[in-house]
């Protein structure tokens, strides 16, 4: 009983801590009165377009629940993102269980339209970069993740937590382009099972889905994620695809023995891996997308007769050659066009150490005497 008294205490005490930058609203959408918070950094200063990421709670759940236990607050006061918090509509018959319209049953509710909604509402009160829209969620909200990739343009990534998607979803898919998607998913889920059953694909069906509609390569980059927290009955692997049409990504953390939990969550409320976090995971592969690059990638590729770089993405050693390009330097920028590493180019293969680098999206940029072009690499 201590305990639960305890944690209910924490609880309270982080919401009042994060409650004067929480603000809430509501509207009407075809009929019903639906709900909605948000987070604003207090870096936000209307100067600069900030991204905007859904936050979808589970079958059952509610707004406020997710943006405590698949937190991204302390991410985006530092990353300079508004992080929106949706509620879901009520199942038919029930005033109590909320749910986001994926096909679990026969409803009309119009959750799509409703999160554009949402979306068009608090672009009118805050500079957003429209090309910097996620979503993600836990459960169902992964599977409303999903939906909104199937049929809805606003979103340049998405991301799902122990989600999967329907066959109604994938039935009506329709995606308007390729896009980058991650899947976090146990293997033990006994929610959402990893095998699937009537009605919800299997996650690995889930996974190549994406990866063959991006047309992403058919064999992933294999990383082991390091087992340095004995005690959470866990441990996970990391599969990346890449890269596939317009640079996307497919990634799939698949954690062994793994609940219908969501990593790194301080709530431990069945087996959750600790390896990882998944909000920073999340964040992390939303934020190599939709932004402009500060250069155009492969610019006056033309000049040069070979191009090669590679392993991409890489862990460590990134390897390329240039035919036809004389000495020059080699650049390394971060996707905001901070440059991080320089180095002298002399006509033949180049291997650069990137190991120390943080796992991001990089820009590497070549400027010679014959030309000057830029690409983009992946480091785990």
């Amino acid at each position: 009983m201590k305990k639960i008294i305890l944690f209910c205490l924490f609880f309270i005490g982080a919401f009042f801590t994060k409650a004067q930058s929480s603000l809430s609203d509501s509207m009407s959408h075809n009929g019903i009165m639906r709900y909605y918070s948000y987070y604003v950094p207090t870096s936000y200063d209307g100067v600069k377009a900030f991204p905007l990421v859904l936050n979808l709670h589970g079958y059952g759940s509610t707004s406020w629940q997710q943006s405590f236990y698949g937190d991204f607050k302390p991410i985006a006061d530092t990353a300079d993102f508004i992080v929106v918090h949706p509620d879901g509509s009520f199942q038919p018959g029930s005033s109590t269980t909320q749910f986001w319209n994926v096909g679990f049953f026969p409803s009309a509710i119009d959750d799509i339209g409703f999160l554009e909604r949402v979306i068009d509402t608090i672009s009118a009160r805050y500079y957003i970069n429209h090309t910097r829209i996620y979503t993600t969620g836990m459960s169902n909200g992964g599977f409303m993740s999903y939906e909104l990739a199937c049929r809805s343009d606003r979103f340049a990534a998405i991301a799902s937590v122990t989600g999967s998607m329907t066959t109604q979803t994938v039935n009506n898919c329709n995606p308007s382009k390729p896009t980058p998607v991650m899947q976090i998913h146990g293997t033990a889920d006994p929610t959402v099972p990893y095998a699937g059953n009537t009605g919800l694909l299997h996650i690995d069906s889930v996974v190549n889905y994406w990866v063959n509609f991006n047309n992403c390569p058919t064999v992933p980059v294999f990383d082991s994620i390091p087992n340095t927290i004995i005690t959470d009955n866990s441990n996970a692997e990391h599969y990346v695809w890449a890269v596939g049409d317009s640079n996307t990504t497919v990634e799939f953390y698949k954690v062994i023995n793994g609940a219908h939990t969501w990593p790194g969550a301080g709530y431990i409320i069945g087996v959750t891996c600790q390896d990882f976090s998944a909000s920073k995971e999340i964040w992390r592969f939303f934020s190599q997308y939709g932004q402009e690059l500060p250069l155009l990638l492969n610019v006056e590729q033309n000049k040069f007769s070979s191009f090669n770089l590679w392993p991409n993405p890489t862990n460590g050693l990134l390897r390329f050659r240039i035919d036809n390009f004389q000495n020059g330097l080699v650049l390394i920028k971060s996707i905001d066009g901070n440059t991080v590493g320089t180095y002298n180019y002399v006509g033949s293969d180049l291997e650069i150490d990137v190991t120390a680098l943080p796992s991001a999206a990089y820009i590497i940029e070549f400027i010679g005497e014959n030309g000057r072009m830029a690409s983009k690499f992946i480091k785990l």
